[in-house]
């Protein structure tokens, strides 16, 4: 199987872990409910070991500039259906060009292998 294709499958798996442990966090209720927390703590370890295997065939720039701008744009989507909160323009601007800076270092830079 294609390396790179494995790394960016760590790399999601990694994404999914850390934006479930996130939203975990906020039901933690500031660590104070065992069972959100003790999840939370499992799947943020599971998310930086994913993030680890990634580093294998995607330079850490790359990967961490995909984990963290996938993460956020999901943890602003959960956010908003999950708990409700809302988001405005100027959020929603910042995670238009948080997705074109992912779109652009994958489509344009000589750093990613494909």
């Amino acid at each position: 199987m294609n390396p790179i294709f494995i790394g960016y499958a760590f790399l999601m798996l990694a994404i999914i872990c850390e934006v479930l442990g996130t939203a975990l966090l906020m039901k933690s209720e500031q660590f104070t409910r065992l069972i959100p927390t003790l999840m939370m703590t499992v799947l943020y370890i599971g998310s930086f070991y994913f993030l680890s295997q990634t580093l294998k065939t995607i330079p850490l720039g790359i990967a961490y500039a995909i984990w963290g701008g996938i993460g956020i744009v999901l943890t602003a989507i959960i956010s908003t259906v999950v708990f409700k909160q809302s988001i405005d323009t100027p959020a929603i601007v910042g995670i238009a060009l948080i997705i074109s800076g992912v779109f652009v270092i994958n489509v344009f830079s000589q750093t990613v292998g494909h």
